[in-house]
């Protein structure tokens, strides 16, 4: 089997047919297995995999045990070489699937590869291609700096704007919307962290493959159609607090330890007071413009 892919699905039947449509479109010319893993869909998305996806491998969850949990079900099950996590608001073009396959072989380097995202505007997915969240290049980020400065390698290292998106690199973390990795690495490695619900489980993960000799890649020889946020949109207000939660847990989980007490305490404040602001913000925006990150 050269490729298992994952997709978690929860009430985004029209995105989840258009992405299952390409998906086995690009699948054919590879040993591929798809998995579905769904977390209670009432919108008829239950019944378009079992009706017009057949060979799809079906997982239906009651309720939602956070992303990590969801895929990690599919995981379990796995036999490809490589594994494929992909959001369900996506849409392959053909060849992509063949084409990332086809670089993995190459690099044997690599446990992780990420590709070039962009959003249903044409406009790039910043999060396609991330430095990790380090104190510094956090602060940068979140106090503004990385917009005024977007092609400094000082400030704008959160999400690599100095960098040409049409070149492929290594970089520290790509985004779980569309995230390859290889079965020997993830063997070493391990599963997606379950105390993530919903965001910074693949920051982490990527952070571990690094931490384990592995590289990371952005190839930006693929470009997939990323219609961002149509999950999280639905319920804005505790996205923005798991987004935050993330954080939190990140930085405690792979940073803390390195800073004095009162640094620890400064930037835990920092980030709550974040979360407050984002929420703030995001309450005064009309309901089709509610964001999650900033």
């Amino acid at each position: 089997m050269d490729l298992s892919i994952v997709i978690l699905s929860y009430n985004t039947h029209v995105l989840l047919n258009d992405c299952l449509r390409s998906v086995m479109l690009d699948a054919q010319n590879l040993a591929a297995e798809i998995f579905i893993v769904d977390s209670g869909s009432t919108d008829g998305s239950i019944e378009l995999v079992r009706e017009s996806f057949p060979a799809v491998k079906l997982i239906i969850t009651e309720g939602f045990g956070g992303f990590a949990y969801a895929n990690n079900l599919a995981l379990h099950q796995a036999s490809g070489r490589y594994q494929l996590l992909l959001n369900s608001d996506t849409v392959l073009p053909r060849g992509a699937l063949r084409q990332c396959v086809a670089f993995m072989d190459a690099h044997s380097d690599a446990g992780v590869m990420g590709v070039k995202l962009v959003k249903g505007d044409g406009t790039l997915d910043l999060a396609c291609r991330r430095s990790f969240p380090t104190p510094g290049v956090a602060f940068a980020h979140f106090s503004g700096l990385s917009k005024l400065f977007p092609r400094s390698p000082l400030f704008a290292r959160y999400n690599l704007t100095f960098l040409d998106p049409d070149e492929t690199y290594e970089v520290d973390s790509v985004c779980g919307a569309f995230m390859l990795t290889r079965q020997a690495a993830l063997n070493e490695v391990g599963l997606l962290d379950e105390q993530f619900f919903f965001y910074g489980e693949d920051l982490d993960w990527a952070y571990r493959f690094k931490q384990a000799g592995w590289k990371v890649y952005y190839y930006a020889d693929v470009k997939v159609v990323h219609y961002k946020g149509q999950t999280s949109r639905q319920q804005s207000d505790r996205m923005i607090t798991e987004f935050y939660n993330a954080m939190r847990l990140f930085y405690r989980k792979h940073y803390a330890a390195r800073g004095a007490r009162l640094e620890r305490g400064f930037i835990l404040a920092g980030i709550s007071l974040g979360e407050c602001l984002a929420k703030f913000r995001n309450r005064l925006r009309p309901a089709d413009a509610k964001r999650v990150t900033p």
